[in-house]
């Protein structure tokens, strides 16, 4: 039976806050939004409401420039060394309007045209909530305002072509290279995230590829030169690949939801094995960070 990728979490949300490991502003400063079941729900499919699990500006970290960063929740993937599991569930952020985003984006416009930066959203999974995304996106559009989608691409079907028409930059998280650790790793399958890939490559949407380094899971050469292939297939969409280091930093928010924590025992990677890997992209012709 084919996997699908079509995911609905459209129970209401109660507002929860976790320690988070960066510097995060949680939802503090938005407003938030009180609604009975059936107006929440329209709202949400309407895209005028959104699960948000918080916000940050930081700069040169999600994208070029200074950025205004939402974080929204829920994610379709398992990932072992998901570093923020509180975005796993929708019904663990904060409901707020797209309206109130909105407007902290227009609050910033003269830092992004200063900084080259923009609006930035991640999660979790943005594409967990597409209407709101796409509302999102149009407004930034419509104010001028750079824009970037952070996501694993495993729900690239959700992205329609007129939210990618929206997109100024995308970062592609590629799990793995191969389709048996990229389940390993994520709990999922990894076509639609190169599927998803090769509609930036058909778009001419510049992309970022993110890969995680885990010793012990990602860090197999065969499945670091199937990553390489991958993104080599992409084409000239790609700008940069950013291998970033496993670390610990999430493994506390793991306890503190009661959830099982398989990496308890891992290192993160040696100098050596991470300028291995970066030499194995950089070795396709790739430019590596």
């Amino acid at each position: 039976m084919t996997e699908t990728t079509q995911v609905h979490d459209v129970a209401p949300w109660p507002s929860v806050h976790l320690g988070l490991p960066r510097a995060r502003s949680g939802t503090a400063g938005l407003s938030t939004v009180e609604l009975d079941h059936a107006a929440k729900m329209a709202a949400v499919r309407a895209g005028d409401l959104g699960s948000v699990h918080s916000w940050e500006l930081v700069t040169a970290v999600d994208g070029p420039g200074t950025r205004l960063t939402v974080f929204l929740a829920g994610c379709p993937l398992q990932c072992l060394y998901c570093h923020n599991p509180d975005t796993m569930q929708m019904r663990r952020g904060t409901a707020v309007t797209a309206d109130e985003i909105l407007a902290r984006v227009a609050r910033y416009r003269t830092v992004f045209a200063a900084t080259g930066g923009g609006l930035t959203i991640s999660g979790g999974e943005p594409l967990m909530q597409p209407a709101f995304v796409a509302r999102l996106l149009r407004g930034a559009k419509a104010m001028n305002v750079h824009t970037t989608l952070d996501t694993s691409g495993f729900l690239g079907s959700q992205c329609t072509d007129a939210m990618l028409a929206d997109v100024d930059l995308v970062l592609l998280d590629i799990k793995s290279g191969l389709p048996d650790t990229y389940r390993r790793v994520t709990g999922r399958a990894l076509q639609p995230t190169l599927d998803f890939g090769q509609r930036l490559r058909e778009s001419g949407t510049r992309t970022w590829v993110r890969f995680v380094l885990v010793p012990g899971l990602t860090d197999a050469p065969e499945n670091v030169e199937a990553v390489a292939g991958h993104i080599v297939a992409l084409g000239d969409v790609v700008e940069r690949v950013e291998v970033l280091p496993f670390h610990q930093m999430g493994r506390d928010k793991w306890d503190e939801l009661g959830m099982r924590y398989e990496l308890g025992d891992t290192q993160p990677p040696t100098p050596e094995l991470v300028e291995r890997v970066r030499s194995t992209f950089r070795d396709r012709g790739l430019s590596v960070f």
